[in-house]
């Protein structure tokens, strides 16, 4: 079972319909996990009206804590076997977690990734809306690869899937966007071998609800090292 965790904070234009896209991938079975992060829209009131086939748990922040601790709070309620992140907006593909799936058919893999750029011959403008974002994601990648002695082409991509055993064992600490380079040094400190698979990805921009801002990716730097070597 594939156990899918959900930040979710005043994402009211698009959480049904990630939902929605999430129930459409009938073959696989799933436990859906959604964390309200204290949304001042009316977020929490569609996904309690939300009719869910699959088996779910909402989860309510009294306050807006961040998505790494979306995802702290939901670490104890997993039930799946494979756990992944998926963001609540529709930067990201649900269709895409059968090929996610299919590399955990190989007992070796304990960590897929899916790559935004795996496979392509360049960074794409209309993919990751801005030149600015495809040099921040990717000189953020080169240095995570450097400090944790890995070769990904995508460090920082939402789809991060990782076997339950291994993930609950990990220590997350990270409140904000840092969880993302927090898991992948923390990967890399248990030896844990990440495989990539290539993904559709359709970014959107600040004004369409984008939450991440250019003071995220100093932060990230700053994570890695920190777990790397404190």
């Amino acid at each position: 079972m594939l156990t899918i965790i959900i930040p979710v904070y005043n994402e009211e234009n698009t959480i049904l319909k990630i939902l929605k896209k999430i129930e459409k991938q009938k073959t696989i079975k799933k436990q859906i996990i959604i964390v309200d992060d204290f949304s001042t829209d009316n977020s929490l009131k569609k996904i309690k009206e939300f009719k869910f086939q699959s088996k779910y748990k909402i989860i309510t922040h009294k306050k807006n804590y961040g998505k790494g601790a979306c995802i702290i709070s939901a670490k104890n309620f997993i039930k799946g076997d494979i756990v992944i992140i998926q963001d609540a907006d529709l930067e990201y593909h649900p269709k895409d977690f059968k090929q996610i799936l299919t590399s955990f058919k190989n007992l070796k893999n304990s960590a897929v990734y899916g790559s935004r750029v795996l496979n392509k011959e360049r960074y794409s403008n209309k993919d990751f809306i801005s030149n600015f974002r495809i040099f921040a994601n990717h000189m953020l990648t080169i240095f995570s690869n450097l400090m944790n002695n890995q070769n990904l082409t995508d460090a920082h991509t939402c789809y991060k899937a990782v076997r339950s055993k291994i993930f609950k064992k990990i220590k997350l600490c990270e409140t904000g966007f840092s969880f993302c380079p927090e898991l992948t040094t923390k990967l890399s400190n248990l030896n844990v071998s990440i495989t990539e698979v290539p993904i559709k990805y359709s970014g959107r921009t600040f004004s369409e609800g984008k939450k991440i801002r250019f003071s995220d990716g100093i932060i990230a730097l700053i994570t890695i090292i920190k777990y790397k070597f404190f």
